[in-house]
């Protein structure tokens, strides 16, 4: 053994350097010796004694030395293995292959077993491989599960010495794995998790309503009973509840509760629904919950939020956001219209303070402006005019029955020579003390020109529909009503408002009077008793209903291929009308498939109707119902949206019969889950 141990490194050294000193220290003495004899003799013959006296200590205690570094290296080795024998955290020696070579007490006592060698660590841990595992700097890490422990396991490669000698290296290679066991400490996190304060808000949406022609003493006995349901439900899941205002509650429970809630998909809906002590409408409510936010301050901020996107897509619904995540919940009820007209003269006459606070004003409906679009932009035009307000409206493609109501707006009728500009040409105008009113649509993309919104930076939103998981970020002002049949109705209220010195022209008045009646239908869906007021006012204002009737008769083409559309119509589950809409000879396919769907409804037994139309590679689905069916949450399954009884969707790269395959699965999917029947 000691023929094959040599001192070598830094020991080495130093026998060498004391060598050489002695030799340095002869070679003086020598040279000193040629100039003084008697110095030069004692310095050489002082060196050759340490030389000599060196030399046999070195040959004397070599051997001792070299065992006592082998029985010192042997000690550390021993209390080295001994450690890692006994190292609370489980140890494994593995080879190249993965192959189990050693293991400490802990690995084996979680095992259960000492008969690990030769084994591979993916024969007991199957989710370990060594091979498919990413390797960073030489280690690699993973979170598995072992019986019902929770272990994250950390593998580190090494090669083994050949000696004490560093610089030499063998070809084999070795891992260790180390495996920490994380099941408490995930359980705390979980707990923690859960644990967090999710803050709510839940809204009465018609307690004005619901308390029309009922008794006074009838209505403390209501809305005690729906005091009473709301507390109930958030103390069975050990919450709180804290009432802000007559119709305003605020609530706070924990996390874990969440999932509850989802599960029974809010039940408090349409629990709150069967109180009745006489009044002729069901009462509704909206909740609103609010979590993954830092603070309690940022989990209130996303619970206002989230209401705020439950009442604009017409309330009887619950909201949950976490993060930028949205999930939605009910909303199966038809929105109530308020009969009072303060929020609409509250907008007004703040959109009335920013329009005096602006250079010029751009007016924008969405892609392919219908008349309703188109209308709603023609009134806040008007309105920014009698404020004398340089304004314009854009306009990139307008449809069929827009186009008509679109030539009548010249300048020899009084009309700017750049009253109308393109999305390109309003880029031009735009700056940053630009005012952007965006009427009839409230997703951004869906705008006629998107790139408008980020350089103005100024947007007011005016809308009927209802909201959608995509929103204008902090708009100035917005103002979306879903229980409002049009958006020409909303405008003509704010035109009443915004200032009394309004006059509309005859065919602004034709255009708004004509959004509205096509959106409801020639005035049969979702009309109140606003809706006729709006009507009244234009009206008044010199729109002609002959006029405008004659301009939406349709051509024999379009009414034919409604014809075939319905005569196509397939009757799924006995209650859902599904057609396609031929597309070819006609100029705006879409609007065929709307009608098509509207006359579907007319038929005994249909509660919603399907027609979907392929137009420029795109297949457009017009979904309609009467009052049973959301269809809005079947298009929103789709990637769409709209209103309860009134909603779309588009698809792309899909066929026609793949459209009706998707809408089939989709209606059975929600059957299933109870979302929709």
């Amino acid at each position: 053994m000691d023929s094959k141990i040599n001192i070598k490194g830094e020991i080495e050294k130093y026998y060498r350097m004391v060598l050489l000193m002695n030799i340095i220290l002869i070679l003086v003495g020598t040279i000193v010796l040629f100039y003084e004899k008697r110095l030069g003799g004692a310095v050489f013959v002082t060196g050759f004694v340490m030389l000599i006296i060196n030399g046999m200590l070195y040959l004397m205690y070599s051997p001792k030395i070299n065992r006592e570094l082998v029985e010192h290296s042997a000690d550390i080795n021993q209390i080295q293995r001994q450690m890692i024998h006994e190292l609370a955290v489980p140890y494994a020696l593995l080879d190249s292959k993965g192959r189990i070579m050693w293991t400490n007490e802990a690995f084996d006592s979680m095992i259960g077993t000492d008969k690990t060698r030769n084994k591979t660590a993916n024969s007991i841990f199957p989710e370990i491989n060594p091979e498919e595992m990413e390797w960073v700097d030489g280690g690699a890490e993973k979170n598995i599960s072992y019986e019902d422990r929770k272990l994250r396991v950390v593998l580190k490669e090494f090669r083994l010495l050949s000696s004490v000698d560093t610089e030499k290296k063998t070809e084999a290679d070795f891992v260790n794995m180390y495996m920490y066991d994380e099941t408490d400490l995930l359980a705390l996190k979980k707990q923690i998790t859960e644990d967090k304060m999710v803050t709510g808000l839940i809204y009465i949406d018609n307690y004005d309503e619901a308390l029309q022609n009922v008794e006074n003493v009838r209505r403390t006995m209501i809305f005690a009973l729906v005091e009473r349901k709301i507390h109930k439900y958030i103390t069975s899941l050990d919450g709180i509840v804290k009432k802000l205002e007559n119709d305003k509650y605020f609530i706070a429970v924990k996390a874990k509760q969440v999932s509850k809630m989802q599960s029974d998909k809010f039940s408090l809906l349409d629990d709150v629904k069967t109180v009745n002590m006489g009044n002729d409408l069901p009462i509704t409510i909206s909740i609103a919950l609010g979590l993954g936010g830092d603070t309690f301050s940022k989990n209130e901020e996303n619970a206002r939020a989230a209401m705020d996107m439950a009442l604009g897509r017409g309330g009887d619904q619950a909201v949950i956001k976490e993060g930028g995540k949205i999930y939605y919940y009910g909303g199966k009820t038809k929105s109530v219209e308020k009969n009072t007209r303060v929020k609409a003269r509250v907008k007004a006459q703040a959109l009335r303070e920013l329009m005096l606070t602006r250079d010029n004003i751009l007016v924008m409906g969405h892609k392919v402006g219908d008349m309703d679009s188109f209308g709603a932009s023609v009134g806040i035009y008007r309105a920014a005019k009698s404020l004398d307000r340089n304004v314009h409206i854009v306009v990139n493609e307008v449809n069929s029955a827009a186009k008509q109501m679109f030539d009548k707006f010249t300048e020899d009728d009084g009309y700017e020579e750049d009253l109308f500009l393109t999305g390109e040409e309003a880029l031009g105008v735009a700056t940053k003390n630009t005012l952007l009113i965006v009427v009839d649509v409230n997703r951004p993309s869906y705008t006629e020109c998107p790139e408008l919104i980020k350089k103005t930076g100024s947007v007011v939103v005016l809308d009927h529909h209802r909201q959608s998981t995509e929103v204008f970020e902090n708009p100035l002002l917005s103002y979306i009503e879903p229980y409002a049949s049009s958006a020409c109705e909303m405008v003509s209220e704010i035109v009443q408002y915004i200032d009394e010195g309004v006059k509309l022209k005859q065919q602004e008045a034709d255009a708004m009077y004509g959004g509205i009646m096509i959106d409801t239908n020639n005035f049969t869906n979702r009309t109140g008793v606003r809706t006729f007021e709006a009507a009244a006012f234009l009206r008044r204002n010199g729109a002609d209903v002959t006029r405008v009737r004659k301009m939406f008769r349709d051509d024999m083409v379009d009414y034919k291929a409604r014809a075939t559309a319905v005569q196509r119509a397939e009757v799924y589950r006995e209650q859902f009308a599904i057609a396609s809409c031929p597309s070819e000879g006609i100029k705006l396919p879409t609007v065929v498939g709307s009608q098509a769907a509207n006359e579907l409804l007319n038929i005994k037994g249909i509660k919603a109707s399907f027609v979907c139309t392929s137009f420029n590679d795109m297949i457009y689905i017009s979904a309609r119902s009467i009052d049973e069916i959301n269809v809005q949450l079947i298009m929103e399954r789709l990637g769409g949206g709209g209103h309860l009884n009134l909603a779309g969707a588009q698809l792309k790269d899909c066929t026609v019969q793949e459209a009706i395959d998707k809408i089939k699965e989709t209606i059975d999917q929600m059957i299933d889950e109870g979302d929709l029947l």
